[in-house]
């Protein structure tokens, strides 16, 4: 059990990071403050070591991702947001990026998770394809399709 030193040193590093990556999933304000509770509660009970704080930030990711997944398999959560919904919280995440935002998170999960942890949160590529356990190549295929289709639904603005 991690102590009261570790955990609020890992709150100030990854807290901002894994409620955005919870709204990006969830779409959900009070969904995703569930979600951020457990995955600290996970990190307060986690036994093991990290080989480096990307190490680290890499194991918040990968179960803050398979946390948002377990709370969307529920039944009752198979009902759709409407974007003006996602627009409004969405604001209180950074005004100017409002069309781009409503634009990520129609895409489909895969495109939306490989183009939030590639655009901001920096990854490349290939930490990308470490993260969620697929192969490179697979991960550059999404990101030029998901690229393909924010060109496509933001009219040639975004590259």
């Amino acid at each position: 059990m991690k102590n009261a030193e570790e955990i609020n040193s890992a709150m100030e590093a990854y807290a901002d990071m894994v409620r955005r990556i919870c709204f990006v999933h969830l779409r959900n304000r009070d969904d995703t403050e569930d979600v951020f509770q457990n995955v600290f509660l996970k990190y307060m009970l986690y036994e093991g070591s990290f080989e480096s704080s990307e190490h680290e930030k890499a194991w918040f990711v990968r179960v803050t991702i398979n946390a948002c997944r377990d709370v969307l398999r529920y039944f009752s959560r198979r009902n759709w947001v409407p974007l003006d919904v996602i627009a409004e919280e969405g604001k209180a995440l950074d005004d100017t990026t409002e069309g781009i935002l409503e634009v990520v998170l129609s895409l489909p999960e895969k495109y939306r998770t490989v183009i939030y942890l590639y655009y901001y949160e920096g990854y490349s590529a290939t930490e990308i394809a470490g993260i969620l356990r697929r192969k490179e190549n697979t991960i550059y295929t999404w990101l030029a399709r998901a690229k393909a289709l924010l060109r496509e639904k933001l009219g040639g603005e975004w590259v």
